[in-house]
């Protein structure tokens, strides 16, 4: 058994669930806080200091204390960044010296939900093995098997704030920029993280800035608004007569683009445009990626290799391969070689420097890669049953059919949710037709198993009726 599939609390991006009910309280916080002082101090033999930022969700202050209050009860001093982007945790470990960082966030989760993560020294999510070694202490302390003598005196941790106006994360940013000589920049920062942070940088490199979405109140992250929700900035452009858009997700460790046209510019065409710019020999990508991005790179020399869905498995494929640039559909996008994990905002700096130095504007870009029709179906189940209604042999025999009518000019991907209880269907083809056909013959499939299995009494039938779906950007 591998730790993912052993694992009780850690998913492929951290902790996540509902802030308040378990496992996303301020006791299991607390508890983490310790796990993870304990951990480092038996891996550095003396006291750690970890970094802690936040989104902006009405919960982050109070799981940030429990937290904070966990790693100083066990001896590790904490500094506070308050309000930050994820990536800017990781670059702030790094750049402050520190042993770790944790954020609190649930990225592009509505905000109620909320999220615990891990960063090593190094400002990547921790290994495997390191996940499952916190999970093994933290089910040590509940049953009271905890071997960890307390901490008193000058041995608690110190807590301090970090002071924003020194500006490492910025100054980083702002090292890998274009000047940007006046473009009009729209930039939708999903009343999250970056909301403060995002508009500074575009501004001091010459953007004349249209900010939507900006003000946010603890409930109005990601609501309908940000990367999961570009049809705002989209109308945005249009109607301001912008000459790009940007939109981040709740903590901006992914972006999205819009030309000026007002199409999307997803992390497929943003693959496409920074491969070619940068020369690279291969990609790595998801199943989700696009088959139009795949021949447009394969026609300049340049192989995509696709791994499963989540940002943990590409960087897991660029790091066995030796290679630099990968992502999602989504707009999580890895550029090793400046960053170790995805950042929002240096994606965009990027793909607008490789814009200008390609001397064609976006939508050239976009004109010129191709994109086949795809759609993403969303259909609520229930948590205990996602892999069983993948392999159920209605829905294997629906996904055959759609492959063998599709052939070699479609894809058919049916994968569970990493965050949320749905199974996700998505088809790719030739034509539009025939995407909307064999993506409602899968979804259809899959409402019928569930159906069969609430009629055999499966009490978690009842908990996630089938036939709930709605398009998404893929998590």
């Amino acid at each position: 058994m591998s730790p993912m599939s052993a694992r009780r609390y850690f998913g492929t991006d951290g902790i996540r669930g509902v802030a308040g009910a378990a496992p996303m309280t301020a006791d299991f916080a607390l508890a983490l806080g310790g796990a993870t002082a304990d951990h480092l101090w038996d891996r550095l033999g003396g006291r750690p200091a970890v970094v802690i930022g936040r989104d902006t969700r009405r919960s982050g202050p109070m799981l940030a204390a429990a937290v904070t209050a966990g790693l100083a009860a066990r001896g590790a001093d904490v500094i506070d960044l308050g309000v930050m982007p994820t990536p800017g945790v990781s670059h702030l470990v790094r750049a402050l010296g520190a042993h770790a960082g944790v954020v609190v966030s649930a990225s592009h989760n509505p905000f109620d939900d909320n999220g615990l993560k891990v960063f090593g020294a190094d400002g990547a999510k921790l290994a495997d093995e390191e996940e499952a070694e916190l999970e093994a202490r933290l089910d040590a302390a509940a049953a009271g098997e905890s071997a960890a003598a307390p901490r008193t005196g000058v041995d608690l941790g110190r807590v301090q704030r970090y002071r924003t106006d020194e500006g490492h994360y910025v100054r980083f940013l702002l090292g890998q920029a274009p000047y940007l000589d006046g473009l009009r920049v729209g930039l939708d920062c999903a009343h999250g993280a970056a909301f403060q942070l995002a508009p500074r940088v575009f501004q001091q490199i010459g953007a004349r800035l249209d900010v939507i979405h900006a003000k946010p109140d603890g409930r109005n992250i990601n609501d309908g608004c940000g990367s999961t929700h570009p049809e705002a900035l989209r109308a945005r452009v249009l109607a301001a007569g912008l000459d790009v858009g940007v939109t981040f997700d709740g903590d901006a460790d992914r972006a999205l683009l819009v030309d000026r046209r007002g199409r999307l510019v997803t992390g497929d065409h943003i693959l496409a445009i920074c491969a070619v710019m940068r020369g690279e020999r291969a990609v790595v990508a998801t199943h989700m990626t696009n088959l139009g991005t795949e021949r447009y790179l394969a026609d300049r020399g340049i192989e995509l290799r696709r791994v499963a869905v989540g940002d943990r498995y590409v960087l897991e494929a660029l790091k066995a391969a030796g290679l630099h640039l990968g992502g999602e559909q989504s707009g999580h996008v890895l550029f090793l070689d400046r960053a170790p994990t995805g950042d929002g905002i240096l994606t965009a700096l990027l793909v607008l420097a490789a814009c200008r130095a390609s001397g064609r504007p976006l939508e050239a870009w976009v004109d010129e890669v191709p994109v086949y029709p795809q759609t993403l179906v969303n259909v609520r189940v229930a948590p205990s049953t996602k892999e069983g209604l993948i392999a159920a042999p209605a829905v294997a025999e629906a996904v055959a059919a759609a492959e063998r009518a599709l052939a070699a000019d479609g894809r058919v991907l049916v994968r569970a949710s990493g965050t949320e209880p749905l199974l996700r269907v998505m088809v790719e083809a030739a034509t539009q037709d025939a995407v909307d056909h064999w993506s409602e013959h899968v979804a259809g499939a899959i409402r019928h198993a569930t159906g069969l299995l609430a009629a055999a009494g499966d009490p978690t039938g009842n908990d996630a009726p089938a036939g709930n779906d709605a398009p998404a950007v893929p998590a």
